[in-house]
């Protein structure tokens, strides 16, 4: 309950912030929306040429990527870590964290939260929404809440990923290019594994496993049963991945020794 209790006053801190700069905000939004119309462009330019692709018709490509929207938004509010080398190892913002009796990845997760990234989600939701009703999919019930499993599962799998990725600083403060490399390697999750070779299909499953921010549960909400399986893995990944990026945090943090000489 203390943890939430933090949680709830950090973003209420933060929303004050952010309404006292509506235009920015709008401003934000807007570029948000015109970076996701240029994915959308590429895609249309893509079916301009042909009508399916591997057996994936325009429709379910951009269903899937609609999908893909909402756990990366999720992603993008809360564990927005992309320069966590820089100001927390680098400039030693990390002693700071670490004299405060909270989880120190907890904290940096309050510091860094950017929730006015959500209005992705919802240009994801509208996405799917318009690709839903042009292959006219049929929803039952309890597909609410196996969609916000789904979410939950492909946030994360990111969030265990870069969690990983930045606590290679505990090891090594030089600073390094591998967030922006990895951000690439994850827009592969927004097209169907299939349509790639075995191996890139398996680090995409089981070694980087992107694949199921978006096509696999995806999948399910497509009526694909071949991939059934793996669209019920999601959460499962989700949960190995971020188990195993606080257990590296953990020793990382055992390991930091701070910004001094």
């Amino acid at each position: 309950m203390f943890y939430i209790s933090i949680f709830f006053q950090y973003m209420s801190q933060y929303l004050k912030t952010k309404l006292q700069y509506r235009a920015d905000l709008l401003v934000e939004f807007l570029s948000d929306l015109m970076f996701q119309a240029v994915n959308l462009i590429f895609i249309l330019v893509v079916f301009g040429h042909t009508q399916m692709l591997h057996g994936w018709t325009r429709d379910e490509i951009i269903f899937i990527y609609g999908f893909f929207l909402v756990p990366f938004s999720v992603f993008a509010s809360f564990f927005n870590i992309w320069d966590f080398n820089e100001r927390y190892i680098v400039r030693g913002e990390m002693d700071r964290v670490l004299t405060r009796p909270v989880h120190s990845l907890f904290q940096i997760i309050l510091e860094r939260m950017e929730l006015e990234s959500l209005l992705g989600g919802v240009t994801g939701l509208i996405i799917m929404a318009y690709a839903g009703s042009r292959l006219h999919l049929a929803f039952h019930w309890y597909d609410v809440f196996i969609f916000i499993l789904f979410v939950l599962g492909g946030t994360l799998v990111y969030a265990g990923i870069f969690i990983s990725l930045a606590t290679i600083s505990f090891w090594s403060d030089a600073r390094s290019s591998i967030m922006p490399m990895m951000y690439n390697i994850g827009n592969y999750g927004r097209y169907p594994v299939d349509i790639y070779n075995r191996v890139i299909r398996y680090i995409l499953t089981w070694v980087l496993p992107f694949a199921f921010v978006g096509v696999y549960p995806s999948a399910y909400f497509l009526g694909k049963k071949e991939w059934y399986v793996y669209s019920f893995l999601t959460p499962v990944m989700g949960i190995i991945f971020f188990m195993i990026a606080i257990f590296l945090w953990n020793a990382g943090v055992k390991r930091y020794r701070g910004a001094g000489n």
